[in-house]
């Protein structure tokens, strides 16, 4: 294994990790657009979370006329 390989390994370790302690994954049986990528987004933040960073997305889809 690379180096470069077990830094990201590693990066989304941690970021997996802040996640989880920010309760993301307790409450997956609602997961929508929303939560969905401000999981991902606090997952690819790595360890920047745990220097003041807090990634959050919104996003609505078109909703059907009618």
């Amino acid at each position: 294994m690379s180096r470069g390989t077990l830094i990201l390994f590693v990066w989304l370790i941690i970021g997996a990790a802040a996640a989880g302690q920010r309760g993301y994954f307790s409450s997956s049986t609602n997961l929508g657009c929303s939560s969905g990528a401000t999981i991902a987004l606090t997952i690819a933040a790595g360890p920047l979370n745990y220097v003041g960073i807090d990634p959050s997305i919104t996003c609505g889809w078109p909703k059907p006329s009618g």
